[in-house]
């Protein structure tokens, strides 16, 4: 699954949570994040970035709708206020092109963008919103009062006001704004999901119990039935598809004062998704048309607090003291390995098949299955497949390899291998090349306990950084794969320079914002340098 998130920014929680889901769900995924800057925090945690211009340019549409073409995009998630119109108002050109878009109707989302209609909404949905006026003048309701522009948003420009002389002069300040009564009372969100048709799938209510700038930093679930009850009124008159974020104001009589919508994840909302609301679980399940039932069990009472985390946008000049290296493709040919595979096969099949093996190979199909149905022997494909993952590969280093890691070795440096892959077969590579004598550490993901620790999984690297006892600033990552090898060391700090292995099995001309070499044993004068 390809999911592209527009406007990603600080949602770091937010992509970890479909991390998460991803692997309880045991589904393939690939993250995506179009920025304009390609400096956005998250972009660290998104396999591929995209740069689009900005959300208000006239060819920010087409601009995505290319991402989304060229990359075979299944589903967009808008993350903030700013494009949510332009993309509802678009949405059946992605739907065009196969992407689908998590976006309410674009009246819908009018009703969420001028807060005028946002308090009217809200009282023909049957509850209580502190109706605003436009014009300071006309405001006839009491002191204190809040003013806020009325497309506003994150609590930016949003002041409470004691008296008409402030107001005067917050007026003269707020461009575009409304005047509503201040309500005083607990703050709370609600957290909604809702399927593609706008049924609620899970409706958290947590109190808001410490804010910075609109977004909550400490949150306590609170599932209160009158405002589960109140979000379903809601539900059924907005109809949202997918994620909707709601705000209001308990006051002191028990009365909910509703002041806003937000038809997207709100900041908070991973918060929601750790209490047991599971909404990036439910997308991946609708996108591969599972049905989904409502979501009931969610930990009432968990408080969650959140803080700040740093990750490496551009790096630094520092010393280096460690290098890890990625194995196939990086180290040796993995073509030479897939070749020494097809002739253990075709020599247990007492043939000479080894180019009719590499033929279906490179076509791209199954070469063992395709060859085994020529030959009419598909009941021996089990013991084929196994000759192949435990043979004795016959492959060699690439040349001058050796010596670079005896050159580094000898002059200090920490030499490591984190590589993916069945262990027994990267056990044999490792073997036949002699790496054992020539490195400290070796690390195959899989043998950590399964799949789910394979790049761009971070484990790896956290071992060998607590072995070598080194920040993570002091140590290089090489590596070929631009798809995953590079994910946990930018997230992590570490520096990292691709190999850009143009004989490489799965290269990709795949530009990535990193140190780059075409040659191995180059990577020497950029580590010493």
């Amino acid at each position: 699954m390809r999911l592209l998130f527009t406007g990603v920014g600080r949602r770091i929680e937010l992509l970890q949570a479909f991390r998460e889901a991803a692997l309880v769900l045991k589904k393939g995924l690939k993250i995506y994040g179009a920025d304009i800057a390609g400096t956005a925090p998250a972009l660290a945690y998104c396999d591929h970035v995209r740069r689009v211009v900005a959300m208000k340019d006239p060819g920010y549409i087409d601009d995505l709708l290319r991402v989304c073409s060229e990359d075979k995009i299944d589903l967009l998630i808008p993350t903030i206020d700013t494009d949510l119109l332009v993309l509802a108002q678009n949405r059946e050109r992605f739907e065009s092109i196969g992407t689908r878009v998590m976006i309410s109707a674009p009246d819908m989302i009018s009703v969420c963008r001028d807060k005028n209609n946002t308090s009217s909404f809200f009282k023909e949905c049957g509850l209580f919103a502190p109706m605003p006026v436009n014009d300071w003048r006309e405001y006839k309701a009491g002191y204190p009062a809040f003013i806020k522009p009325k497309d506003g948003s994150s609590s930016i420009n949003a002041f409470k006001v004691e008296n008409e002389q402030e107001l005067e002069v917050y007026a003269s300040q707020v461009a575009d704004y409304i005047v509503q009564p201040y309500v005083s009372g607990n703050e709370y969100t609600i957290d909604i999901f809702c399927d593609w048709d706008g049924e609620p799938v899970s409706i958290v209510p947590r109190q808001r119990l410490q804010v910075r700038a609109g977004e909550v930093l400490k949150t306590r679930i609170c599932m209160d039935q009158i405002m589960i009850e109140e979000a379903k009124a809601l539900c059924k008159a907005f109809k949202p598809c997918g994620p909707m974020t709601v705000q209001l104001i308990r006051d002191g009589s028990g009365i909910d004062w509703y002041i806003e919508i937000n038809p997207r994840f709100g900041g908070g909302a991973p918060l929601s998704m750790k209490a047991g609301a599971k909404s990036a679980e439910t997308i991946l399940k609708l996108l591969d048309g599972e049905t989904v039932s409502y979501i009931s069990d969610v930990a009432d009472g968990a408080v969650y607090s959140r803080f700040d985390q740093s990750v490496c946008i551009t790096e630094g000049k520092k010393e280096i003291k460690g290098v890890i290296f990625d194995l196939d493709d990086t180290l040796y040919s993995e073509k030479d390995y897939v070749r020494s595979g097809f002739k253990a096969v075709s020599d247990y099949l007492c043939g000479d098949y080894e180019e009719r093996l590499w033929r279906f190979f490179t076509e791209g199909k199954p070469a063992v299955d395709g060859l085994l149905k020529e030959l009419d022997r598909e009941d021996e494909k089990a013991k084929c497949l196994d000759v192949y993952r435990t043979h004795t590969p016959d492959i060699s280093l690439y040349p001058g390899v050796k010596e670079l890691l005896n050159e580094l070795k000898g002059k200090g440096y920490k030499i490591g291998i984190i590589t993916d892959g069945r262990p027994e077969g990267q056990r044999n590579k490792i073997k036949a090349l002699g790496l054992e004598t020539l490195v400290d550490d070796i690390v195959i993901t899989d043998e950590l306990g399964g799949v789910q620790f394979r790049k761009p999984c971070d484990i790896a690297f956290r071992i060998i950084q607590t072995r070598w006892r080194m920040s993570h600033d002091n140590i290089v990552y090489i590596g070929d794969n631009a798809d995953k090898d590079f994910q946990a060391p930018r997230q992590l700090g570490m520096k990292s320079i691709l190999f850009d292995n143009s004989d490489g099995l799965y290269h990709k001309a795949e530009m990535l914002e990193t140190n780059t070499v075409t040659d191995i044993l180059s990577v020497r004068d950029m580590i010493q340098g």
